[in-house]
């Protein structure tokens, strides 16, 4: 094989731009195969690629090598099993599943390990993260004590959810911000920082919009060496906040606005502590400006030439699929300590957070054309 056949299911905002991307040539050795969608105007859209409304008949067609999955969530689980049982290769948006169990199932389904299965954390490839991941793992900031991500900026309108009908409810999407927007930051903490061994989090369903699921969570995290966490996000604060900070006994990291700071503590905290006569005294610094070049990295095109690349060189994968699983968990997890106002443990039981999910589908009675139900505090979902 020289190229590979991509098909592309789901051809809305996401699953469209990259059908035209490959379309234009951007990723190298691969072309666009197939689409499916439902919509048959969506299929429209690429005259002269065949297409399909069915994705087990585009999977069976014998015209792809590999799909990448860009539906709405739930069929990330049922679609991807589908193809790696039919000997695809797969590439699948964020977030891989909407909860653990399912992610346990598409896990499972990647039997073959000839065929490549990558998940699109396209955010792996900035290279301001690829350097705070490489300063943590080399020990420049010595052993974590305290992590903080407030992923503020995220803001969207009334108009942004009723987009689409599966948008923000339970049975369409499984969650709000946390399965929406923050898969990245969510797989980009657990990367740099490992994953925390305990969560408990607060937080509201509707609480800025006529919406079901939640759209501001505040989260704290209990690390196994002892470190904590705080993790806050919403999609209903304007301007909002990215700032990502990550102290250790060295000193600090502070990643806002495009800027990556370390405060390097000349002694470390530790040592200091012990050793110095003062009593208000405080380790010397130094303030440094990590330089970090490249912008934003390739972003999506990086992770489908890297997908590529794995299929026809055997290159490593920047985000394999297997380690979508521990941003899904933090997510349920979050979701699951603020509905029942209980501290949960990691590893998530997988069967006890989907029997929550599949209870608040049941229950639900929120139709977007009539209103909303009153915003709630999670915890008072589950009373």
């Amino acid at each position: 094989m020289d190229k590979v056949r991509l098909g592309i299911i789901g051809a809305g905002g996401m699953g469209s731009d990259h059908a035209r991307r490959l379309q234009a040539g951007q990723v190298p050795r691969c072309v666009l195969a197939a689409v499916c969608d439902i919509n048959p105007a969506r299929l429209a859209a690429f005259p002269g690629v065949p297409g399909f409304a069915d994705s087990a008949e585009l999977i069976r067609s014998g015209l792809v090598d590999a799909v990448l999955i860009a539906t709405p969530h739930y069929g990330h689980t049922t679609i991807g099993i589908d193809a790696l049982r039919n000997g695809l290769h797969v590439l699948v948006e964020k977030p891989i599943s909407v909860h653990k169990a399912d992610a346990e199932r598409l896990m499972a389904a990647h039997t073959d390990p000839k065929l490549v299965f990558a998940a699109m954390f396209n955010q792996r490839t900035d290279p301001s993260y690829r350097k705070i991941r490489q300063l943590v793992e080399a020990g420049e900031l010595g052993p974590i004590r305290r992590t903080n991500w407030i992923i503020t900026n995220w803001f969207r309108t009334e108009a942004y959810y009723r987009s689409g009908g599966w948008r923000a409810t339970w049975k369409g999407e499984g969650g709000g911000v946390l399965l929406n927007q923050c898969p990245h930051n969510l797989d980009l903490f657990q990367w740099i920082c490992g994953m925390p061994s305990a969560i408990t989090a607060v937080g509201g369903l509707g609480k800025y919009h006529h919406i079901e699921v939640e759209d501001d969570v505040t989260a704290i995290y209990e690390y196994p060496n002892g470190a904590t966490g705080v993790f806050v996000a919403t999609t209903g604060e304007a301007p909002g906040t990215n700032r990502l900070e990550i102290t250790g006994d060295r000193g600090k990291l502070v990643y806002e606005d495009g800027r990556l700071r370390f405060v390097r503590n000349e002694v470390p905290a530790d040592e200091y502590s012990r050793t110095s006569p003062e009593g208000f005294g405080r380790p010397a610094v130094w303030n440094v400006d990590i330089p970090v070049s490249g912008g934003g990295g390739e972003q999506h095109l990086g992770i489908k030439k890297n997908f590529v690349a794995a299929i026809l060189d055997g290159a490593p994968l920047i985000a394999p699929a297997a380690e979508g699983i521990r941003s899904v968990e933090m997510a349920n997890a979050m979701l699951y300590s603020a509905m029942t106002g209980k501290r949960v443990e990691l590893p998530l039981d997988s069967a006890c957070y989907e029997a929550h999910l599949q209870r608040l589908i049941a229950s639900s009675t929120f139709a977007k054309q009539t209103g909303a139900p009153a915003a709630l505090n999670l915890k008072d979902s589950v009373r």
